[in-house]
């Protein structure tokens, strides 16, 4: 995907998220997220700071220590206690713009719309499909960067390929899936690991037992 279908694509996932959000429940929101930790009104709130700027970083990264991932969910826990109805006025605000927060690629806000809105319907036991071609140049994107979701050395020892897209990464025996899926499962989300095929299949879904059960 060139810049622009990128672009493209995250105003489409703002659009139909903030959408997405005026139809949970009371209940809906508070309900776990699949990331752990977090509710899905954390986990919403999360995404409307995805053009924090960094003079707003710098406080919530001294309190956390340093910590990226306890910077990021203390912030989302902050921005949590606005009322709900502002999530979907905030993504929506952001639609046409193309401010990202520091140090960051457009490919990441694209990663986290796709990955996050997963992260907040399966729980509740609603789908949400994702383009193929954009969660397979999210997945890229994880795949290149490892940090912070250490996804080549949690799936080392695998080759990854898609089934709906042309794209393949890693060495080893061959897990196969969709895009969606793979994007779930090198961002850390096991909850795919049914949806896994192919002669290392078996063989992954024995590394994470737990997760897989």
């Amino acid at each position: 995907m060139d810049r622009d279908e990128v672009w493209r694509t995250i105003d489409q996932q703002r659009r139909e998220l903030a959408e997405l959000m005026e139809t949970f429940t009371s209940q809906e929101w508070e309900t776990p997220s699949l990331c752990a930790g977090w509710r899905v009104r954390d986990v919403a709130a999360h995404l409307t700071l995805a053009q924090m700027r960094l003079r707003d970083a710098l406080g919530p990264v001294v309190r956390a220590r340093g910590s990226f991932n306890r910077m990021v969910h203390q912030t989302a826990l902050t921005q949590a206690q606005r009322p709900v109805e502002e999530y979907p006025r905030l993504l929506r605000a952001m639609v046409g713009s193309r401010r990202t927060a520091p140090f960051v690629s457009e490919v990441e806000p694209m990663l986290d719309a796709l990955v996050h809105g997963q992260d907040m319907v399966v729980p509740l036991g609603r789908t949400r499909e994702m383009p193929p071609q954009a969660a397979i140049t999210a997945a890229q994107r994880a795949w290149e960067l490892n940090w912070p979701f250490g996804t080549k050395k949690r799936l080392r020892g695998f080759t990854l390929a898609a089934t709906d897209q042309p794209w393949q990464a890693g060495e080893g025996p061959v897990v196969e899936a969709t895009s969606q899926a793979l994007l779930m499962l090198v961002t850390g989300r096991y909850v795919v690991l049914p949806e896994l095929s192919g002669p290392g299949a078996d063989a992954l879904r024995a590394r994470f037992p737990a997760s897989a059960s």
